[in-house]
This record gives C-alpha cells, structure tokens and sequence, in this order.
C-alpha cells in the first residue's frame, strides 16, 4: 500500500456516497401506495419501483468486474455517483409513471455499480489482518442506511410529499461527488481486458431472469404454480449454465468462476447466500404477519421492526473488529446457532404472542445475522488473490439480490401453500380468526423450511477456517 494514499479520506468518500445510493433502496417503500393514488396506477405496476430496481442492480454487478479494470477508482466513483445523481433529478422532477420509472432505473445502474467498485478498492487497500474492522466500519452504511429508509420515507412523505425522496438525496450525491473529486485517489492496476459480448448477453439473460422470476413469484397469487414465471426461470437457468461454460473456456472471462476452487470463498459466499435469504424473506413475512393475525398498522409494524434493523447496522463495526482478532469461526458458528432458536422460535409463533418477546426475538435474529455476514463475506473475499479481486466481489454482490429474490420468493410461496393447505381442511364459514389462524399456520411452515436451511448453515459454517491471502506473506500477518 503506498504511504501517500490517505485510507482515512478514501473510505470517508465511499461511506458518503453509498449511504444515500443504498439508503435509496428502502426509500420508497412506504411511499409505494401514494404513488398508486397520484399516477393512477395497480400495485403490480408500482412495485417495478423495487423489483425493477433490484433487477437492473443484478443485472449491471457481474459488469463491475469488466469496469473495474477499465477505469480508475476516482473515474468509476465519481461516473458511477453522477449516473445515480442523474436519475435523481429525473425522478424528482417526473411528470408522469414511466418518467419516474425511468429516473428509478438510472438511480439503479448507478448503486448497482457503486458498491462491487467500492469493496474491491478496500480489499486493495487493506491488508487482511484489518479487514474485518473496516469492512464492518462500511457495513454499517450497508446495515443502517435500509434500516432508517421506510422510517425516514414516512416522515417525509406525510410533511413534504413523495418529491422530497428525491430531491432530499440530490445535495447529498453532489457533495458525494465534488469531496471524490477533491480527494479521492486511485487504488490498483487498469488492465483492460477483452470485453466478451456474449458472455455479457448470457450474464443478464440468465441473472436478470432469475432475480425477476423470483421476485415475480414472490408477489404473485399464482407463485411458482406459473407457467409463464418456471419458463422465465427456465430459461435463465440454461443461460447461466453457458454463461459459466464459456467463462471457463476464454482467456479473459466476465466474471472468472475459478473464484469457487478456493475453499474458504465457497464456503463463505454459501453461508452468505443463506442468510441473506432469512433476512430478507424475514423482513417480508414479518410485517405481514404483524400487520394480519397480530393487528398492527404498516407504521407500528415499521417501529416494531425498527430497533433490530439499526442494531444489525450498529453491531457491523463491533462484529468486523471481532473478525479480525477471534476469526471466523467463533463468530459465524455461534451465530448459526442463535439463528436455528430464532427460526425454531418463528415457527411456533402465535397471534397469542406478548410483543415485546417478538421484539427481542426479531434483535436477537438481526444479531445473529450481523455476527454472521459480514465475518463469512470478508474471510471469502480474503481467500483470494489480488487479481480475483473484482471477480470475487462482483460475484459476492450479484448473489445478494438473486439471494434475496430467492428467499422472498419461496418463503411466501411456501406460507401461501400453508395458508390454502389450512383452509381446505376447514368446514363452515371462513372468518377473521380462521384466517388469522391459517395464515399462522403458513408462517410456521415457510420457518420450517428456514429452520432445515439454518441448520444446513450450522454444518457448512463447521468447515469454515481463517484465510490467509496468497498475497500478503505469513510474516506480515499479525
């Protein structure tokens, strides 16, 4: 690392743009049901604000790798960050739908590329015995900055209007990009590799596909009982088989998948992937079940969730700085293990069940989750050498949403089956409290299938091991 380079600056620089680039994210949550009131629009229309925007994230990762060795640091930062600025301002100043669509997706290219851009421009600048603490130090924006999005996207809304979500962010990105300008300096080799068109068209097929089947599949009645919803994964499933194919015969792949022959980053980037898809299936079914049999308004549900949402963002420092000096293992095992009570406790959840007890519940799993991320992410990433680097993190990033998609999708799926499953076995009249009841009954189910992954987690985490880097010798090691 060269002694000019001002760490202290450069991560400065990156925590202030991705805090408003993810913030962005969760923003528009709450404000989804104000937009179908003002453009007129049906909730399957308004919800591309999300899907579309995780969609197009997914998409553009496995590209980051491609981009990371063409351009520099402050190129990419500074372009990435006036893309998403752009598509802010067209946002706040649509007219109609498709223009605020359209400002969505321009928002979405931009966070996309932002944070693979990032996490390799730490790797390079950090040796791995300080990673953990760093990588939680970003993890907090990561964490923290979803976390208060649909509390700060109601409170706006209700005195300012929808506008203001964006044009909030607007001041913000732009000294995002004039600090990058004054201060941010270039870290690692540009390379240019070839860039290969199919692999490319293969990767968005086959990515893009998965992360919209899914998550179509996760807000449809119908689920994965859709023909149209298993050809779109079908198809996708066939194109990241060739896409993994050709990336093993060229000489200069997309994304190099050799990445996997290392041990510990398969062991990591697996339990990563599982996790994600518990929290995220989580912090779906949750509220749905706070706001069905348990009676709670979207607001309460919102608060109700809150304090384990920031706590998680919170603990990333804490958790990173653990990393570094106790390793992986006594952090991500334990953690699987607290997960596993979590889900057990899930799964025999009740409309009879004291708040306060679902609150600590909910900050235990987001504990367990924190303890369990960011360790199982960092020693993956640690385990390669340098010129893997941006392959190792765009692949890193480009599973989170397809995680995600995945998790969301087949635990509502599953508590869907549960709910129809319980109400056929009835006789008589449907009520309230029969649909309450099954609903319930659909929870416990979709936390079975939780559990069984938890616990799979657990056994994998077993064969996890601290990773050295071949790059950085054993002698300067702590």
């Amino acid at each position: 690392m060269e002694p000019k380079i001002n760490t202290k600056i450069i991560l400065a620089t990156f925590m202030i743009g991705a805090f408003f680039a993810v913030l962005n994210e969760t923003l528009l949550n709450i404000a989804l049901t104000e937009l179908m009131d003002v453009f007129q629009i049906k909730a399957p229309t308004v919800q591309w604000m999300a899907t579309g925007f995780m969609l197009v994230m997914g998409v553009l990762m496995p590209i980051s790798a491609l981009l990371i060795q063409w351009f520099t640091t402050r190129q990419m930062f500074i372009g990435v960050m006036s893309i998403f600025l752009g598509g802010t301002v067209i946002a706040a100043c649509a007219l109609n739908f498709p223009m605020l669509l359209t400002g969505r997706m321009i928002q979405a290219v931009g966070t996309g590329l932002l944070i693979p851009v990032i996490m390799n421009a730490l790797l390079l600048l950090y040796p791995p015995e300080v990673r953990g603490r760093i990588m939680g130090t970003f993890g907090l924006v990561i964490m923290f900055a979803p976390a208060i999005g649909p509390t700060l996207s109601g409170v706006i809304v209700d005195f300012l209007g929808w506008r203001w979500l964006f044009i909030t962010v607007i001041p913000f990105a732009l000294f995002s990009i004039l600090f990058a300008y004054k201060y941010l300096q270039n870290v690692g080799e540009i390379t240019r590799p070839k860039a290969d068109v199919l692999s490319i068209i293969l990767s968005s097929i086959g990515i893009g596909g998965i992360v919209f089947g899914f998550s179509s599949a996760g807000e449809s009645g119908e689920g994965f009982s859709s023909v149209k919803i298993l050809v779109i994964i079908a198809i996708s499933l066939i194109s990241l088989l060739f896409f993994v194919l050709r990336q093993l015969k060229i000489d200069e792949p997309l994304l190099d998948v050799r990445v996997f022959a290392y041990k510990n980053y398969t062991l990591g980037v697996t339990i990563f992937v599982v996790v994600i898809m518990a929290m995220f299936a989580s912090e779906i079914v949750m509220p749905m079940y706070l706001q069905g049999p348990l009676g709670y308004s979207a607001k309460i549900a919102g608060l109700l969730l809150l304090p384990g949402a920031l706590l998680n963002g919170l603990m990333s420092p804490v958790m990173g700085t653990l990393f570094d000096k106790f390793g992986p293992r006594k952090l991500i095992i334990p953690g699987t293990v607290v997960l596993i009570g979590v889900m057990i406790f899930f799964s025999n959840i009740s409309p009879a069940i004291q708040i306060w007890s679902f609150v600590l519940v909910y900050i235990v799993l987001m504990l367990s989750i924190s303890a369990i991320l960011m360790p199982s992410q960092t020693n993956a990433l640690n385990e390669l050498p340098k010129h893997l680097y941006p392959h190792g993190t765009a692949i890193a990033n480009t599973l989170q949403p397809i995680g995600g998609a995945l998790g969301v999708a087949i635990f509502v799926s599953i508590m869907s089956q549960g709910q129809t499953s319980y109400l056929e076995k009835q006789t008589g009249q449907i009520t309230q409290e029969l649909l309450d009841k099954a609903m319930t009954a659909g929870v416990h189910h979709a936390y079975w299938f939780a559990l069984t992954l938890c616990i799979g987690t657990f056994v994998v985490a077993l064969f996890i091991r601290k990773a050295i880097s071949p790059d950085f010798k054993p002698e300067e090691m702590k």
